[in-house]
């Protein structure tokens, strides 16, 4: 039997605020829709205090601004980034475009095709997300995406000069200094100034979110992203200090993001917890952690592994990190995790800054039918058919003919039934006249 040591607060119903985060959003769209790049400068001086004479970043601008980055901030951009790259790269590789004869005279083939044109969005506020600029812009740019527009706001009245620095080298090929839901609707639906894209990345606050939700459909969209969520499945073998620092280093993403703890020993579990409440005291962030982890923590203790692989799966978290003795063990025993960290040299705040893999991720139990942004997501995979040998377009058009005729679509069956009769004398019993 699970004991829950820790248990999360029930969850308010402020519908109101989500009704007047959904209503903003709507409005927005609208206006965007209506006015173009008037709205968008309005809700841009009303939201964010900024209105210069372009939102777009000239080359001579970008210059400056990257020069104003440390040098050593630009290095290291430039290597995760690079690691990010390459990453890519492979699951780039990975998908294979192919054409097979199936049947003697019939062509099946696929292709991976990257969308024209995608947007990405690297929110500012609190915390300038730097590493966004790489998870959304190096990825498209590796899928062959031929324009990425990037959208991020200025924070408090300033240029973000290293998430601008960052959208540069990852290849970004027009940056705006503009955020929020006005952003997220020029790129969905296009101005006079900026261009419609087929696909928007990215994270953002509750307003953004809710901007991608409304316009999905219109316009492709990677997630429907929730609060950071993380989860900890660990043993007795598990160092309780590395186990309270890391569920904080994830608490401090935001006031509601989840952080989980299930361990076969209740002696660590204890302990974690009184060390989670020493460190949190001190942290700069504990205005964003503590909340966190005081409404939004959970200790579980489980009689054993297997319980904690099955209880985690339920959960479906975005991260899942593994401390236990043989770590690797969870990749056979686990399928519902947006991405899963083994052992304890690998930490989740890897994964969200500098490994190299998308830290874009599902939540609120999406990864139980999805993973996270990746190079496929900006790829459409399509199929085409072509049949060279007379003889097989005949015996398909009279094995059409048929199985249309069963679902009553009788147009069907007569595209099947020329080719029959043209390739192979069949009658034609429907047929014209002058024919």
């Amino acid at each position: 039997m699970n004991n829950f040591l820790k248990a999360s607060q029930p969850a308010s119903a402020d519908e109101a605020r989500h009704q007047a985060v959904r209503e903003t959003v709507t409005d927005v769209i609208a206006d965007v829709r209506e006015r173009g790049d008037a709205a968008v400068r309005e809700y841009s001086e009303k939201f964010d205090g900024w209105s210069p004479d372009s939102f777009l970043l000239g080359a001579e601008e970008i210059e400056k601004i990257v020069a104003s980055v440390p040098q050593q901030a630009i290095e290291d951009i430039k290597a995760v980034q690079a690691r990010v790259r390459r990453f890519a790269q492979h699951q780039r590789d990975s998908l294979t475009d192919f054409e097979v004869e199936t049947e003697p005279g019939v062509l099946l083939g696929q292709r991976n095709i990257p969308v024209a044109a995608a947007g990405a969005y690297v929110p500012g506020g609190r915390y300038p997300l730097v590493a966004s600029a790489h998870m959304t812009v190096v990825t498209a740019k590796v899928a062959g995406v031929d324009r990425v527009t990037s959208c991020t706001p200025p924070i408090r009245g300033k240029i973000p000069a290293a998430t601008v620095a960052a959208l540069h080298l990852a290849g970004a090929d027009e940056i705006y200094l503009l955020g929020g839901t006005q952003a997220v609707a020029a790129m969905a639906i296009g101005t006079e100034s900026i261009g419609k894209v087929d696909l928007i990345a990215g994270p953002g606050n509750a307003y953004v979110a809710e901007a991608k939700r409304q316009l999905f459909g219109e316009v492709g969209i990677d997630l429907f992203a929730g609060p950071t969520e993380t989860l900890i499945v660990a043993d007795e073998h598990a160092d309780p200090f590395v186990v309270a620092v890391d569920l904080l280093s994830q608490a401090e993403h935001g006031p509601d993001s989840p952080a989980v703890l299930i361990t076969t020993s209740e002696a660590l579990a204890r302990r974690v917890m009184d060390l989670v409440d020493e460190i949190v005291v001190d942290m700069p962030t504990a205005d964003y952690a503590l909340p966190a982890w005081r409404d939004h923590g959970e200790v579980v203790v489980v009689p054993d592994l297997e319980s904690a692989y099955a209880l985690a799966d339920a959960y479906a978290s975005e991260h899942v990190q593994i401390l236990t003795e043989h770590p690797r063990e969870a990749l056979e025993r686990m399928r519902n995790y947006g991405a899963m960290f083994l052992g304890e040299g690998t930490c989740v705040s890897y994964g969200d800054k500098v490994i190299g893999t998308n830290h874009t991720l599902p939540t609120r139990g999406a990864a139980n039918y999805t993973g996270g942004l990746w190079v496929g997501k900006y790829l459409k995979t399509v199929t085409y058919q072509e049949v060279t040998d007379r003889t097989a377009s005949a015996r398909l058009g009279e094995l059409c003919g048929r199985a249309a005729r069963v679902e009553l679509f009788e147009g069907h069956a007569r595209s099947g039934d020329v080719r029959a009769h043209k390739y192979a004398n069949a009658p034609l019993t429907w047929a014209p006249v002058s024919l």
